[in-house]
Protein backbone atom coordinates (compact mmCIF):
# COMPACT_ATOMS: atom_id res chain seq x y z
CA UNK A 1 0.00 0.00 0.00
CA UNK A 2 1.39 3.42 -0.96
CA UNK A 3 -0.46 5.40 1.73
CA UNK A 4 -1.78 3.95 4.95
CA UNK A 5 -3.00 6.63 7.34
CA UNK A 6 -5.27 6.01 10.32
CA UNK A 7 -6.84 8.30 12.92
CA UNK A 8 -4.63 11.31 12.18
CA UNK A 9 -5.09 14.32 14.40
CA UNK A 10 -3.14 17.56 14.46
CA UNK A 11 -3.28 20.93 16.17
CA UNK A 12 -1.97 24.14 14.61
CA UNK A 13 -1.49 27.21 16.82
CA UNK A 14 -3.35 25.39 19.57
CA UNK A 15 -6.41 24.77 17.40
CA UNK A 16 -7.48 21.25 16.32
CA UNK A 17 -7.43 21.06 12.52
CA UNK A 18 -7.58 17.31 11.95
CA UNK A 19 -9.53 15.22 14.45
CA UNK A 20 -9.69 11.75 12.89
CA UNK A 21 -8.55 11.36 9.29
CA UNK A 22 -7.85 8.10 7.48
CA UNK A 23 -6.63 7.54 3.94
CA UNK A 24 -5.63 4.33 2.13
CA UNK A 25 -4.18 4.33 -1.39
CA UNK A 26 -2.92 1.32 -3.33
CA UNK A 27 -0.52 1.12 -6.27
CA UNK A 28 -2.18 1.72 -9.63
CA UNK A 29 -5.15 3.42 -7.96
CA UNK A 30 -6.58 6.92 -8.40
CA UNK A 31 -8.01 8.23 -5.12
CA UNK A 32 -10.24 11.30 -4.93
CA UNK A 33 -9.90 13.35 -1.73
CA UNK A 34 -12.97 15.55 -1.32
CA UNK A 35 -14.24 18.02 1.24
CA UNK A 36 -15.45 21.60 1.68
CA UNK A 37 -13.02 24.48 1.92
CA UNK A 38 -11.36 24.35 5.33
CA UNK A 39 -12.24 20.70 5.91
CA UNK A 40 -8.58 19.67 6.25
CA UNK A 41 -7.60 18.34 2.81
CA UNK A 42 -4.48 20.48 2.42
CA UNK A 43 -3.44 19.82 6.02
CA UNK A 44 -3.79 16.09 5.37
CA UNK A 45 -1.51 16.38 2.35
CA UNK A 46 1.04 18.30 4.43
CA UNK A 47 1.03 15.49 6.99
CA UNK A 48 1.50 12.87 4.25
CA UNK A 49 4.51 14.82 2.97
CA UNK A 50 6.05 15.13 6.44
CA UNK A 51 5.67 18.92 6.48
CA UNK A 52 3.46 18.86 9.60
CA UNK A 53 3.97 16.64 12.64
CA UNK A 54 0.78 14.85 13.65
CA UNK A 55 -0.47 14.93 17.22
CA UNK A 56 -1.69 11.32 17.07
CA UNK A 57 -2.45 8.55 14.62
CA UNK A 58 -0.24 6.55 12.27
CA UNK A 59 0.98 7.36 8.76
CA UNK A 60 3.00 5.21 6.37
CA UNK A 61 3.90 6.43 2.89
CA UNK A 62 5.56 3.66 0.88
CA UNK A 63 6.13 1.79 4.16
CA UNK A 64 7.94 4.74 5.79
CA UNK A 65 7.02 7.45 8.27
CA UNK A 66 6.97 10.68 6.22
CA UNK A 67 8.14 12.71 9.22
CA UNK A 68 11.56 11.09 8.82
CA UNK A 69 11.78 12.81 5.40
CA UNK A 70 13.88 10.04 3.90
CA UNK A 71 15.39 11.32 0.60
CA UNK A 72 14.77 8.00 -1.16
CA UNK A 73 11.07 8.19 -0.34
CA UNK A 74 10.71 11.85 -1.26
CA UNK A 75 12.25 11.24 -4.69
CA UNK A 76 9.42 8.79 -5.39
CA UNK A 77 6.67 11.33 -4.69
CA UNK A 78 5.60 13.90 -7.29
CA UNK A 79 3.56 16.87 -6.04
CA UNK A 80 1.46 19.56 -7.72
CA UNK A 81 0.50 22.02 -4.96
CA UNK A 82 -2.51 24.32 -5.15
CA UNK A 83 -0.23 27.26 -5.92
CA UNK A 84 2.70 26.17 -8.04
CA UNK A 85 5.33 28.92 -8.38
CA UNK A 86 7.57 29.31 -11.45
CA UNK A 87 10.29 31.64 -12.68
CA UNK A 88 8.54 33.63 -15.38
CA UNK A 89 11.71 34.49 -17.30
CA UNK A 90 12.61 30.83 -17.86
CA UNK A 91 11.47 28.68 -20.77
CA UNK A 92 9.67 25.47 -19.73
CA UNK A 93 12.46 23.12 -20.82
CA UNK A 94 15.04 25.28 -19.05
CA UNK A 95 12.92 25.35 -15.90
CA UNK A 96 12.41 21.56 -15.84
CA UNK A 97 16.16 20.98 -16.36
CA UNK A 98 16.93 23.28 -13.43
CA UNK A 99 14.32 21.58 -11.23
CA UNK A 100 15.51 18.09 -12.20
CA UNK A 101 19.06 19.00 -11.19
CA UNK A 102 17.83 19.41 -7.60
CA UNK A 103 17.10 15.66 -7.61
CA UNK A 104 20.13 14.51 -9.56
CA UNK A 105 18.51 14.58 -13.00
CA UNK A 106 15.23 13.68 -14.69
CA UNK A 107 14.11 10.11 -15.31
CA UNK A 108 12.01 11.16 -18.30
CA UNK A 109 13.05 12.95 -21.48
CA UNK A 110 12.10 16.57 -20.81
CA UNK A 111 11.06 17.32 -24.44
CA UNK A 112 9.02 14.11 -24.39
CA UNK A 113 7.43 15.10 -21.09
CA UNK A 114 6.48 18.54 -22.43
CA UNK A 115 4.86 16.84 -25.41
CA UNK A 116 3.03 14.46 -23.11
CA UNK A 117 1.40 17.32 -21.17
CA UNK A 118 0.63 19.32 -24.32
CA UNK A 119 3.34 22.00 -24.09
CA UNK A 120 5.63 20.98 -26.96
CA UNK A 121 4.53 23.96 -29.07
CA UNK A 122 5.25 26.37 -26.21
CA UNK A 123 8.75 25.13 -25.38
CA UNK A 124 10.43 28.36 -26.56
CA UNK A 125 8.05 30.75 -24.81
CA UNK A 126 8.88 32.28 -21.42
CA UNK A 127 6.73 30.89 -18.62
CA UNK A 128 5.64 34.43 -17.75
CA UNK A 129 3.51 34.42 -20.92
CA UNK A 130 1.73 31.19 -20.00
CA UNK A 131 -1.97 31.04 -19.27
CA UNK A 132 -3.19 29.48 -16.02
CA UNK A 133 -3.97 26.24 -17.82
CA UNK A 134 -0.49 26.11 -19.36
CA UNK A 135 1.06 26.60 -15.93
CA UNK A 136 -1.03 23.70 -14.64
CA UNK A 137 0.36 21.50 -17.42
CA UNK A 138 3.90 22.58 -16.56
CA UNK A 139 3.26 21.81 -12.90
CA UNK A 140 2.14 18.31 -13.81
CA UNK A 141 5.27 17.85 -15.95
CA UNK A 142 7.37 18.95 -12.97
CA UNK A 143 5.61 16.42 -10.72
CA UNK A 144 6.41 13.65 -13.22
CA UNK A 145 10.13 14.38 -13.64
CA UNK A 146 11.31 11.61 -11.31
CA UNK A 147 8.85 8.97 -12.61
CA UNK A 148 7.27 8.87 -9.13
CA UNK A 149 5.46 5.91 -7.64
CA UNK A 150 3.04 8.35 -5.96
CA UNK A 151 1.52 11.52 -7.40
CA UNK A 152 -0.23 14.04 -5.15
CA UNK A 153 -2.12 16.56 -7.26
CA UNK A 154 -4.12 19.51 -5.94
CA UNK A 155 -6.76 20.62 -8.47
CA UNK A 156 -4.71 19.49 -11.51
CA UNK A 157 -7.35 20.52 -14.09
CA UNK A 158 -7.82 24.08 -12.78
CA UNK A 159 -7.82 26.53 -15.66
CA UNK A 160 -7.99 23.87 -18.39
CA UNK A 161 -10.58 23.84 -21.14
CA UNK A 162 -12.62 20.64 -21.74
CA UNK A 163 -10.07 19.24 -24.20
CA UNK A 164 -7.22 19.93 -21.78
CA UNK A 165 -9.11 18.28 -18.94
CA UNK A 166 -9.68 15.18 -21.04
CA UNK A 167 -5.97 15.04 -21.98
CA UNK A 168 -4.93 15.24 -18.33
CA UNK A 169 -7.51 12.58 -17.43
CA UNK A 170 -6.06 10.28 -20.09
CA UNK A 171 -2.53 10.95 -18.85
CA UNK A 172 -3.40 10.13 -15.24
CA UNK A 173 -5.23 6.97 -16.28
CA UNK A 174 -2.25 5.82 -18.31
CA UNK A 175 0.10 6.43 -15.37
CA UNK A 176 -2.12 4.50 -12.97
CA UNK A 177 -2.91 1.62 -15.31
CA UNK A 178 0.30 1.42 -17.33
CA UNK A 179 2.96 2.33 -14.76
CA UNK A 180 1.18 1.29 -11.55
CA UNK A 181 1.47 4.83 -10.20
CA UNK A 182 -0.75 5.77 -7.27
CA UNK A 183 -2.53 9.11 -7.72
CA UNK A 184 -4.00 11.15 -4.87
CA UNK A 185 -6.31 13.72 -6.43
CA UNK A 186 -7.49 16.67 -4.31
CA UNK A 187 -10.31 18.39 -6.17
CA UNK A 188 -13.70 20.08 -5.95
CA UNK A 189 -14.68 18.77 -9.39
CA UNK A 190 -16.93 15.78 -8.74
CA UNK A 191 -17.00 15.05 -12.46
CA UNK A 192 -13.21 14.49 -12.39
CA UNK A 193 -13.65 12.07 -9.49
CA UNK A 194 -16.44 10.19 -11.27
CA UNK A 195 -14.38 9.85 -14.44
CA UNK A 196 -11.03 9.02 -12.89
CA UNK A 197 -11.16 7.62 -9.40
CA UNK A 198 -11.17 4.06 -8.13
CA UNK A 199 -11.61 5.12 -4.51
CA UNK A 200 -12.82 8.20 -2.67
CA UNK A 201 -12.46 9.78 0.74
CA UNK A 202 -14.57 12.67 2.05
CA UNK A 203 -13.26 14.90 4.83
CA UNK A 204 -15.61 17.14 6.79
CA UNK A 205 -14.65 19.27 9.80
CA UNK A 206 -11.33 17.51 10.17
CA UNK A 207 -12.74 13.97 10.06
CA UNK A 208 -12.96 11.31 7.40
CA UNK A 209 -16.71 10.78 7.15
CA UNK A 210 -16.65 8.38 4.21
CA UNK A 211 -13.94 6.28 2.55
CA UNK A 212 -14.00 3.30 0.21
CA UNK A 213 -14.04 2.08 -3.40
CA UNK A 214 -16.11 4.50 -5.49
CA UNK A 215 -18.47 1.82 -6.79
CA UNK A 216 -19.21 0.60 -3.26
CA UNK A 217 -19.68 4.13 -1.95
CA UNK A 218 -22.24 4.92 -4.67
CA UNK A 219 -24.07 1.63 -4.25
CA UNK A 220 -24.21 1.91 -0.47
CA UNK A 221 -25.01 5.62 -0.22
CA UNK A 222 -27.66 5.81 -2.92
CA UNK A 223 -25.51 6.63 -5.94
CA UNK A 224 -26.62 6.27 -9.52
CA UNK A 225 -27.03 8.69 -12.41
CA UNK A 226 -29.00 11.92 -12.77
CA UNK A 227 -30.33 13.66 -15.89
CA UNK A 228 -31.81 17.09 -16.48
CA UNK A 229 -34.83 16.73 -18.77
CA UNK A 230 -36.60 19.61 -20.56
CA UNK A 231 -40.24 19.12 -21.51
CA UNK A 232 -42.61 20.82 -23.94
CA UNK A 233 -45.20 20.98 -21.19
CA UNK A 234 -45.11 22.35 -17.66
CA UNK A 235 -44.15 19.26 -15.73
CA UNK A 236 -44.59 15.54 -16.45
CA UNK A 237 -47.98 14.01 -17.35
CA UNK A 238 -50.55 13.76 -14.55
CA UNK A 239 -50.49 10.44 -12.68
CA UNK A 240 -47.16 9.59 -14.32
CA UNK A 241 -45.61 6.35 -13.10
CA UNK A 242 -41.92 5.53 -13.14
CA UNK A 243 -40.05 2.21 -13.28
CA UNK A 244 -38.52 0.74 -10.13
CA UNK A 245 -35.44 2.63 -9.00
CA UNK A 246 -36.25 5.78 -11.01
CA UNK A 247 -37.22 9.06 -9.33
CA UNK A 248 -38.12 12.48 -10.74
CA UNK A 249 -38.53 15.92 -9.25
CA UNK A 250 -39.44 19.25 -10.81
CA UNK A 251 -36.68 21.83 -11.08
CA UNK A 252 -38.72 24.56 -12.81
CA UNK A 253 -41.77 24.81 -15.05
CA UNK A 254 -40.26 22.81 -17.91
CA UNK A 255 -37.26 21.13 -16.33
CA UNK A 256 -37.16 17.92 -14.30
CA UNK A 257 -34.35 16.02 -12.64
CA UNK A 258 -34.61 12.28 -13.32
CA UNK A 259 -32.44 10.02 -11.15
CA UNK A 260 -31.68 6.34 -11.79
CA UNK A 261 -30.48 4.75 -8.55
CA UNK A 262 -27.49 2.40 -8.47
CA UNK A 263 -28.53 -1.15 -9.31
CA UNK A 264 -31.87 -0.14 -10.88
CA UNK A 265 -32.98 -2.61 -13.59
CA UNK A 266 -33.84 0.18 -16.05
CA UNK A 267 -31.14 1.46 -18.40
CA UNK A 268 -31.27 5.09 -19.63
CA UNK A 269 -32.10 4.18 -23.25
CA UNK A 270 -35.03 2.03 -22.14
CA UNK A 271 -36.16 4.69 -19.68
CA UNK A 272 -36.38 7.41 -22.34
CA UNK A 273 -38.40 5.08 -24.59
CA UNK A 274 -40.74 4.26 -21.69
CA UNK A 275 -41.23 7.94 -20.80
CA UNK A 276 -42.00 8.89 -24.40
CA UNK A 277 -44.49 6.04 -24.66
CA UNK A 278 -46.23 7.14 -21.46
CA UNK A 279 -46.75 10.75 -22.52
CA UNK A 280 -43.59 12.59 -21.50
CA UNK A 281 -42.99 15.22 -24.21
CA UNK A 282 -39.20 15.38 -23.95
CA UNK A 283 -37.31 18.11 -25.81
CA UNK A 284 -33.76 17.54 -24.54
CA UNK A 285 -31.80 15.46 -22.03
CA UNK A 286 -28.56 16.46 -20.27
CA UNK A 287 -26.36 14.20 -18.17
CA UNK A 288 -26.27 15.78 -14.69
CA UNK A 289 -23.59 13.44 -13.38
CA UNK A 290 -23.51 10.53 -11.03
CA UNK A 291 -24.89 10.20 -7.57
CA UNK A 292 -21.58 11.31 -6.11
CA UNK A 293 -22.87 14.85 -5.72
CA UNK A 294 -25.78 13.61 -3.64
CA UNK A 295 -23.45 11.43 -1.53
CA UNK A 296 -21.06 14.35 -1.03
CA UNK A 297 -23.82 16.72 0.06
CA UNK A 298 -25.19 14.17 2.52
CA UNK A 299 -21.76 13.53 4.03
CA UNK A 300 -20.88 17.19 4.47
CA UNK A 301 -24.10 18.10 6.27
CA UNK A 302 -23.20 16.18 9.43
CA UNK A 303 -20.35 14.50 11.28
CA UNK A 304 -21.37 10.84 11.22
CA UNK A 305 -18.52 8.58 10.16
CA UNK A 306 -19.36 6.01 7.52
CA UNK A 307 -16.29 4.29 6.11
CA UNK A 308 -17.14 1.50 3.74
CA UNK A 309 -15.89 -1.73 5.28
CA UNK A 310 -14.77 0.07 8.44
CA UNK A 311 -17.75 0.91 10.64
CA UNK A 312 -16.81 2.99 13.68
Amino acid sequence: MLIEADHISIELSGRPVLRDVGLHLNEGEVYGLLGPNGAGKSTTVHVLLGLYSRSSGSVRVMEQDPELRAPAMRRQVGVLPERAGFYGWMRPEEYLQWYAALFGGARFSIPGLLERVGLADASERPIGEFSRGMRQRLGIARALLQAPKLLILDEPTNGLDPRGRREIHDLLRSLARGQNTGVLLCTHLLDDVGRLCDAVGIIHRGRTVLEGPLSEVLARKGGGRSYRVRLETEGPPENATLPTGVHARTLSKRWCLVHITAGAPTRPSRLWKYLLETGWRIVEIHDAGGGLEEVYLKCTRGDDSARVGDER
